[in-house]
């Protein structure tokens, strides 16, 4: 079969033919019909010092249909579709157990330490994905296919599971901030406008995604710009501020900005992983203001979000490639041409 494949470190993956995987006892194989690209695979093809080995499959954010079964598997059947909750935990430890597999305590039971497909075990950028365990497999909601539900895994799920922790500060006259409007971004503000009724700023530096932003709901969308902090601050009830603060890009910029325009009480929680800090101390952000980081989401939260997907209230704006182009989808990723989430579709049909 053919996959994209990280051959070596500081270099693009590669289009190769691979052996196709079969199961064994209580493992899955699944015939790929969504990929999504991530950002993150763009530093994890420029990364060094990495504990996983290579070569080493793509794609951490992915759904298709249930191929192959290994024994002992009677909760599935063949061609159902399914998504892939993509962080593969110790599935015993108190994490675990309570399916937040994202913040297992015991990597090193986990089938890859601290990853899953495509995050040191193969992904799912070719034609069938082997799944070590069914635990990590949920099965779609009628209406909703694998393409659309491939980006609801990564982008959907960590946005939500970000979003879902600040909720009890998202009142009705709150202000929420979502800086970076591509494949985490334009699914925060859905979830946002779905699941609360807080006033919503889109941040971004290019103008097509902030008319997404305001396409998808936004009650304002402002450019990035040495004044943004000061426009937001401007746009919220008294000045005060932005009650929570997502930023899905995660530099030192845009971290910056977050922390700037953020409201006492407030929270900041960086979604997006371009590996910026920022300066904290007594002084440097409004008081109580909570910094925070999010790991994906939890297999409950998962549900939740395919759920909100199959009744139309999420919708991924996707950019899709065939599996012979999955290499340029990161290239258009990198460029920054693609609206939304690119989403390779290595299978149409079941």
């Amino acid at each position: 079969m053919r996959a994209l494949r990280i051959q070596r470190w500081q270099s693009e993956a590669e289009l190769v033919e691979v052996d196709q995987p079969h199961p064994a006892p209580g493992q899955v194989v699944i015939k790929v019909g969504g990929a999504g690209a991530c950002h993150s695979d763009l530093h994890l093809m420029e990364a060094t010092g990495v504990p996983w080995s290579l070569p080493l499959t793509l794609g951490h954010e992915n759904a298709g249909w249930v191929y192959e079964l290994g024994a002992g598997i009677t909760s599935l059947r063949l061609g159902q579709a399914v998504a892939v909750h993509g962080p593969w935990g110790c599935k015993t430890c108190a994490r675990c157990v309570t399916g937040a597999d994202n913040y297992c305590e015991n990597p090193l039971g986990a089938p890859v330490p601290g990853g899953g497909g495509g995050l040191g075990a193969d992904g799912g950028m070719a034609e069938f994905m082997l799944v070590p365990d069914v635990r990590y497999l949920v099965p779609l909601p009628d209406g909703l296919l694998p393409m659309a539900a491939a980006p609801l895994t990564d982008a959907g799920l960590t946005s939500y599971h970000a979003i879902r922790r600040s909720w009890p500060k998202l009142e009705p006259s709150a202000t929420a901030v979502v800086i970076g409007i591509g494949g985490l971004g334009h699914m925060a503000i859905q979830i946002l406008k779905v699941t609360t009724a807080a006033r919503i700023i889109a941040v971004d530096n290019r103008e097509s995604a902030l008319e997404l932003a305001r396409t998808l709901g936004a009650d304002l969308a402002l450019s990035t710009s040495d004044s943004a902090a000061t426009e937001i601050k401007a746009a919220t009830p008294g000045g005060r501020g932005a009650d929570v603060v997502l930023d899905c890009v995660g530099t030192a910029e845009t971290l910056t900005l977050a922390s700037r325009c953020a409201r006492t009480l407030g929270d900041v929680t960086v979604v997006g992983v371009a590996g910026g800090t920022v300066p904290f101390g007594f002084f440097t952000a409004p008081y109580e203001v909570s910094f925070q980081s999010v790991y994906w989401g939890t297999r409950p939260e998962l549900v939740e979000v395919l759920d909100l997907g199959a009744r139309g209230h999420l919708r991924p704006i996707t950019t899709t490639y065939p599996l012979d182009q999955a290499a340029q989808a990161y290239r258009d990723l990198a460029a920054g041409y693609v609206t939304g989430r690119a989403v390779v579709v290595p299978n149409e049909v079941a």
